[in-house]
């Protein structure tokens, strides 16, 4: 028996077939064109994988979505990049049109999964996943098994506070002084435009600090010590036996990486420092089709 895993994003739907120990034996990627509405994109999804059941014995689906999301009713609630999309009920949708069971979950979410089931974390009885790209989000796995939350919100880690002053930087949605409003991506970016008038976002800064640029360093310092004290928030919290951190960002991982574990190892009790383990993501940008694939057990 097989299962089908969808990455819903704002760009692109991908959707793979998988066999038994979750290796992709089909795999295929069009424009989501979210902008003609859900339905649209929910009738291509149904189209895609009743094409899919006239070759392969399909049991279940898997949709890896962007959030705000309801895992447990099965409803995306209000994703930015997914303009429209407001109280969605897409896994009932879907199964009135394929016949199928289908699993929702954040796509932060099933990229940990299939880091810590098939990637970085393999192995690992506890992984916390995190994502630093456009955002930043993370995913919690324990024994296998995702811990998704009450509202489906567990490793919501973007959000966290790591700066608390009356100054700190107060991004659309998030709260002031938040993780994600100082360390993605975006916010590495945005900085380097205020500073060193930089027009071509994170990519800039980290070309720019590469060639021995010291602002450009200082950002990125910056944006690693903000980084550090969420993992040391996360490590006390779950004390998970290894964190694992994917996304765009770590394209540049050499600048990241080592400098990360040092300054998490600051803020953690000594007792925390020696068994802390951080690893960059293995999967890069299909963990989270593999991790869609992997949500119907």
């Amino acid at each position: 028996m097989h299962t089908i895993g969808i990455d819903l994003g704002g760009t692109n739907l991908r959707i793979g077939v998988f066999n038994e120990q979750g290796e992709i034996i089909n795999e295929q990627s069009q424009p989501t064109e979210a902008a003609k509405g859900p339905q649209y994109v929910i009738n291509q999804m149904a189209e895609i994988i009743n094409q899919l059941k006239a070759t392969y014995k399909i049991k279940a689906i898997g949709i890896g979505s962007p959030g705000p999301l309801n895992p447990h009713d099965g409803i995306i609630i209000e994703p930015p990049n997914l303009p429209g999309w407001v109280n969605i009920p897409i896994v009932q949708l879907l199964e009135e049109k394929i016949s199928l069971p289908v699993k929702l979950e954040n796509d932060a979410n099933a990229a940990a999964l299939a880091e810590a089931t098939l990637g970085a974390g393999k192995g690992a009885s506890s992984v916390f996943f995190i994502t630093v790209s456009t955002g930043i989000g993370g995913g919690y796995v324990l024994n296998g098994e995702l811990v998704s939350g009450a509202q489906g919100s567990c490793g919501e880690i973007g959000n966290m506070i790591v700066n608390p002053s009356p100054d700190a930087y107060h991004g659309p949605g998030l709260n002031k002084g938040a993780l994600e409003g100082l360390a993605s991506g975006t916010a590495i970016g945005r900085i380097g435009k205020e500073r060193l008038n930089i027009t071509n976002g994170a990519q800039g800064v980290f070309h720019l600090a590469e060639q021995g640029n010291k602002e450009a360093q200082a950002i990125l310092d910056e944006a690693i010590n903000y980084l550090a004290i969420g993992l040391a928030n996360i490590v006390h919290t779950v004390n998970p036996e290894i964190i694992v951190i994917g996304g765009g960002v770590m394209k540049s991982k050499h600048l990241i990486v080592e400098p990360l574990i040092e300054k998490t190892k600051g803020y953690l009790y000594p007792s925390l420092k020696e068994d802390f383990v951080l690893k960059p993501a293995l999967l890069d940008q299909k963990a989270g089709l593999i991790g869609a694939g992997l949500l119907p057990k």
